[in-house]
């Protein structure tokens, strides 16, 4: 078996055992990288020379020591580019470290390349991103899902170990369903976002593409905590997630939204999702239909709410200071209008001229202030269902991965992309997908994800149930051929 191959557990205890030294996982990954990425472009940037430096001196007793972890081009990693996708930032670099990754070091991970995405995490299908697109390592010529699309094909295409995302309407998520991983949302306020570039500051979250739900709940455990240098992240409790895995989930109930089984749904997804049901059905978990009435509405909001708030935090961006700024203009104010026009990509300049729309005179309350009345009633919506129910279960994407390309002149049917997933970022509740199985497609096996929905900070339960699903079916030994 290839090293590369191994989980993020399984690289941990051979390192433990010391039947692996740091530097030897390192350089097998790179040449896995070297051999694969340029059929998957999921790297930005790498740099593996400062990674040997700290794998030489590693100290493999830490609960990650010696394992390299990727990072979404999103999160800032000191000395390293923080381009988040982007012309307007090509030729930065980070003077700091994220919150995430001074607890990654501390727990002895070593962050050693950049991950693509779409720009600014504004997209689905990481087409978005102003280098290049992804391609979904178990068909090259479809999409690998977004905004974290590099991050979970890496994961897929034994390019990583694992890897850290960002999710603002299901980008974490999403892409680890198209690309047969498991990615973890955690609650809004569980992980720091402190060193996360900002896209929409009530809806971000930093959370892990993994290969196992193990693999989540021990980067999760790194990763998870208050941080003094981010308001938002709360003081609540973080348990040893990855000691509460295991066990029966008997008595469990499970709650199958009405909303989410409807027509429009590709069949494939429908059966094969509907077959993992009955499967928890069969582990003792009791399923309980639920509503949440307010579906309909989520997706609505979400890009008034997502838009909004993306135009503020990308005001920054002026190239002033650092990033690409254009070249001879006539004034300070053609300067800024130049940089931005050149700098941005067409799907962030969208967005950024909706959101300034719905904040604007005469129409703020219209808009903004009505979407966020209904943001209110959907968190309404979950916190009723969690009454009665444990969890919530529902597919993760209305379909597996499409073709690159299909939908880069219908915004609007690309948006919807993301209608599972995105009621969960508008109530701060935790979020996974895991793989359920496989859509045929032109000859090749297209992943399809589970999603499971758990109660704001009870991530623990949510990992427990995932957990039991994934040992009790084989979906995770499956590999894309690349």
């Amino acid at each position: 078996m290839e090293i590369t191959s191994l989980s993020l557990s399984e690289v941990r205890e051979e390192l433990r055992a010391g039947h692996l030294s740091p530097l030897e996982v390192l350089r097998a990954l790179e040449e896995r990288i070297a051999r694969v990425d340029p059929l998957i472009h999921g790297y930005l940037a790498r740099d593996f020379e400062t990674a040997a430096g700290q794998a030489k001196t590693a100290d493999v007793s830490l609960p990650l020591g010696g394992v390299p972890i990727a990072i979404k081009d999103v999160i800032n990693v000191v000395g390293e580019p923080c381009t988040c996708a982007s012309k307007i930032l090509r030729g930065y670099r980070s003077p700091y470290d994220a919150t995430v990754i001074k607890k990654l070091r501390a727990m002895g991970a070593i962050p050693y390349g950049r991950t693509n995405m779409d720009e600014f995490a504004m997209g689905s299908s990481t087409e978005n991103s102003s280098v290049s697109p992804t391609y979904n390592p178990w068909d090259t010529s479809r999409i690998p899902g977004g905004s974290s699309g590099g991050s979970a094909a890496v994961v897929a295409a034994d390019e990583a170990f694992a890897a850290l995302g960002s999710d603002t309407g299901g980008s974490i998520r999403q892409p680890a369903a198209l690309c047969g991983c498991v990615g973890l949302k955690p609650s809004y306020g569980r992980v720091s976002r402190f060193g996360l570039v900002a896209f929409a500051s009530s809806l971000d979250q930093i959370g892990p593409l993994t290969k196992t739900v193990r693999d989540s709940a021990l980067l999760l455990n790194c990763i998870a905590g208050v941080d003094p240098l981010d308001s938002t992240s709360l003081d609540e409790p973080a348990p040893d997630y990855a000691a509460g895995l295991g066990g029966e989930i008997k008595g469990v109930r499970l709650g199958m939204p009405r909303e989410y089984f409807v027509g429009g749904i590709d069949p494939r997804v429908d059966a094969t999702v509907r077959a993992a049901i009955r499967h928890y059905e069969s582990l003792g978990a009791e399923i309980v239909d639920v509503s949440l009435p307010h579906t309909e509405h989520a997706v609505g909001v979400y890009y008034i709410i997502a838009t909004a708030e993306a135009s503020a935090n990308l005001a920054r961006f002026d190239g002033v200071r650092y990033g690409y700024r254009a070249s001879q203009p006539a004034n300070l104010l053609e300067h800024y209008g130049r940089t931005r026009e050149e700098g941005f990509g067409a799907e962030v300049k969208r967005r950024i001229i909706l959101g300034t729309y719905v904040l604007s005179s005469g129409y703020y309350d219209a808009y903004y202030l009505r979407a966020q009345k209904v943001r209110t009633l959907v968190r309404g919506d979950f916190t009723s269902a969690f009454e009665k129910v444990d969890a919530i279960i529902c597919p993760t994407s209305p379909e597996p991965a499409f073709k690159i390309g299909e939908r880069s002149d219908d915004p609007l049917r690309m948006y919807l992309a993301d209608i599972f997933t995105i009621a969960a970022n508008l109530a701060g509740i935790c979020g996974i997908s895991i793989p359920c199985g496989f859509a045929q497609a032109d000859g090749k096996s297209l992943p399809i994800g589970l999603q499971l929905l758990g109660k704001p900070f009870d991530e623990a339960r949510l990992l427990k149930i995932a957990h039991a699903y994934e040992q009790s079916t084989g979906w995770r030994r499956q590999k894309p051929a690349i």
